[in-house]
């Protein structure tokens, strides 16, 4: 087994250590994998302090210096991809191909913030629609808040936390970030690479912090703006302590796709089989409750347990793996648990319900009775690879069922209908309706967000941006010339 990984603070352009540690260990083998410094109170002061001395030059930046220092930061990842993908699979588990589809998604979400850099900005405002001001004009300008806290999950530990670092270093902000403790090494090299770029000292900091060192990042008045994503009770818990902070929060979900009479149903069953279980379903936009029409219902019910018999499951350092371990074993305890209660509860075990470590098997849970709708494995997110599924009367009813949620990050809908396709456009309570595809799709450049429970604000670089800056208009009287 080769030497674990030490992992230091990254505070105003250099690394710190700690002598409070904590370890990581490969969530597949449970081997240590690494060690970590853990912040305590000076060393959260320390980067926030950097941060708000570093705003005084950041936002001075041209738009020209900020494009430069994103495109280098994009070229350096492109440098290390085959670094962060390992070093993201050893210490979340997250199968190899995948992680290095989120190093390659980096690459590309830093190359987009350069561009975003050169054009985002205000505009013109005539003004001379008041008729007291027939020759008023203004500019209007956006203007960086300052401080921004980044806090990320574990199951996108790079490219989550850049969906934050890039549009806030793009708009002129600076950024202290928290990664994820499971895997903090991607923000940490993310950091490095920043400062070699020339980014300005003090403008990104990474810290690992529990979670009482951690809230400073919400309560801290130099922070203006938090931007959480995670669990929905951690979320909503630093909002209410947020006071007058700015707060973007991209929480959990349980994620609906609607399967129409009409649809295809073995393209539809491959991708609700990947959707589902994909990174051992511990993706919040994972399909977790799908809808058949009644019409073709066995049908496709036998050709997603088909889909999902042919995934691969275990090591996710094997190229072929799809279905990697859950976090922690803990995870899988409590995944089967909620499996166990379903089972108990009278509904039927289509595939999966096996363990190996902290490995779940891909889960399929049917319900034939609407009251089975109070199982965890239904109300509640699962964050593991169980979905259940049943039939529906209508496309109608597929609606209403998905809205059934106190969640509403993303849906899914498989029609060849187009007055379905919209209908679901229009009446889904969801951040993003995917007609064609489950909710798993995402590209990074449109607004990502949820409704009701799933969170507020949006992601996306340039949607983020926005939330990151303030208007400013600049008014210029003007009077008749002698």
């Amino acid at each position: 087994m080769a030497a674990a990984t030490h992992y230091r603070l990254f505070i105003d352009g250099e690394y710190v250590d700690t002598p409070d540690r904590y370890e990581i260990r490969n969530p597949y083998n449970n081997d240590v994998v690494g060690t970590v410094a853990r912040a305590g109170e000076r060393e959260a002061d320390a980067a926030i302090t950097a941060a708000a001395r570093a705003f005084d030059e950041t936002k001075r930046l041209t738009r020209a210096r900020r494009a430069e220092i994103l495109l280098a930061m994009s070229r350096g990842v492109a440098e290390r991809q085959a670094d962060f993908a390992c070093n993201i699979t050893l210490c979340t588990g997250k199968p190899l191909s995948y992680a290095r589809a989120e190093v390659s998604r980096t690459v590309g979400v830093l190359a987009l913030a350069a561009e975003e850099a050169k054009r985002f900005g205000g505009g013109y405002e005539p003004l001379d629609l008041d008729p007291l001001h027939p020759r008023a004009v203004g500019i209007v300008e956006r203007f960086p808040l300052g401080p921004i806290a980044a806090i990320a999950p574990f199951n996108f530990p790079l490219n989550l936390v850049t969906h934050k670092v890039a549009p806030a270093l793009a708009s002129g902000n600076t950024v202290v970030a928290k990664p994820p403790p499971q895997c903090p090494g991607p923000a940490l090299m993310l950091a490095e690479i920043a400062r070699d770029a020339g980014l300005p000292r003090g403008a990104f900091s990474v810290i690992s912090a529990d979670p009482p060192v951690a809230e400073r990042l919400a309560t801290d008045e130099r922070i203006k703006m938090l931007s959480f994503t995670g669990s929905a009770r951690v979320g909503w818990s630093l909002k209410a302590k947020a006071g007058r902070q700015r707060v973007a929060l991209e929480l959990g979900g349980n994620g609906g796709l609607v399967v129409d009479e009409d649809a295809d149903l073995e393209f539809a069953a491959a991708r609700a089989a990947r959707g589902a279980f994909i990174h051992a379903g511990q993706v919040c936009i994972s399909v977790q409750r799908i809808f058949v029409h009644r019409k073709v219902y066995g049908r496709f019910t036998q050709l997603l347990v088909d889909a999902t018999e042919d995934l691969h499951v275990g090591d996710p350092m094997d190229e072929n793996t799809l279905v990697g371990p859950m976090i922690t074993r803990e995870a899988g305890d409590r995944v089967m648990e909620w499996i166990g209660e379903a089972k108990n509860a009278g509904a039927g075990i289509l595939i999966g319900n096996r363990r190996d470590g902290s490995v779940v098997w891909p889960t399929i849970i049917e319900l034939g009775n609407p009251a089975l709708h109070r199982l965890r494995v239904w109300c509640e997110e699962v964050f593991g690879p169980v979905a259940t599924i049943e039939a529906i009367d209508s496309f109608a009813q597929g609606i209403a069922a998905t809205n059934d949620s106190p969640y509403g990050l993303q849906a899914g809908v498989f029609t060849r209908n187009l007055d379905h396709a919209f209908a679901a456009f229009r009446e889904i309570d969801a951040g993003a309706v995917i007609v064609g595809d489950t909710g798993v799709f995402r590209v990074d450049t449109y607004p990502f967000g949820g409704m009701k429970g799933s969170g507020l604000g949006r992601e996306g670089v340039r949607w983020a941006m926005e939330a990151m800056t303030d208007p400013k208009i600049l008014v210029m009287n003007l009077r008749e010339p002698a």
